[in-house]
């Protein structure tokens, strides 16, 4: 069995279901990956916030209900977390064509996840 890892840092915070919350979820991730000392991760990381938040104010929230956003940071992660009150209906890829202007943002998550996932956190 393997022990979890153990957070350095840990931030969570609940969002109006607004667009303009995105843009101080995706804010805030930028802040604090810097100030956690992880400034090369700070744009993927906001931007990865953006995209999740933006997917749970358009498809998972409910009027005067919250979503979250959890960051944290351990030893070789940066776990991203965003939940909204939809939480049962899980997102699904899809199909999308040149002219479609929503549909994109679970594959730039995923791309930007896997580039994550193979860069490494080094302390300095």
């Amino acid at each position: 069995m393997v022990a979890p890892e153990v957070p350095l840092h840990h931030d969570r915070l609940d969002y109006t279901p607004l667009p303009k919350s995105v843009t101080l979820a995706r804010r805030r991730a930028h802040r604090l990956l810097t100030e956690w000392g992880h400034p090369e991760l700070a744009p993927d990381t906001a931007l990865l916030v953006s995209e999740l938040g933006g997917n749970a104010v358009l498809h998972g929230c409910l009027r005067d209900r919250l979503f979250r956003v959890e960051l944290t940071l351990t030893e070789r992660a940066v776990r991203i977390a965003v939940s909204d009150p939809k939480g049962e209906l899980r997102p699904n890829l899809r199909e999308v064509t040149e002219g479609d202007m929503f549909g994109r943002g679970l594959l730039i998550v995923g791309q930007i996840a896997d580039r994550l996932g193979r860069a490494r956190a080094h302390r300095g």
